[in-house]
């Protein structure tokens, strides 16, 4: 027996508070916020950190500052390219 549209309503609010619980708190009460896809807050701060190492690390010639800015660096623009 297949399922009523409603049981499947009731499993796509279910799945999408258990996934995004911000977002789906956002859509009841009438003002939607953006998905945790689109959320892009930390990792631009997190490629800030990384250039800001990598630019300290310059200044001041220390080798392991480099390549941590270098390895923050990367990891941030991962983090923004989807």
């Amino acid at each position: 027996m297949p399922q009523s549209d409603d049981d499947r309503l009731v499993d796509l609010a279910a799945r999408l508070e258990h996934e995004d619980p911000r977002f789906a708190r956002s859509l009841a009460t009438g003002r939607p916020t953006r998905p945790r896809e689109y959320r892009r807050t930390s990792a631009w701060w997190v490629l800030i950190v990384g250039l800001g190492m990598l630019v300290a690390g310059i200044v001041v010639p220390d080798g392991l500052l480099i390549a941590a800015g270098l390895v923050t660096s990367g990891i941030g623009v991962q983090l923004i390219d989807p």
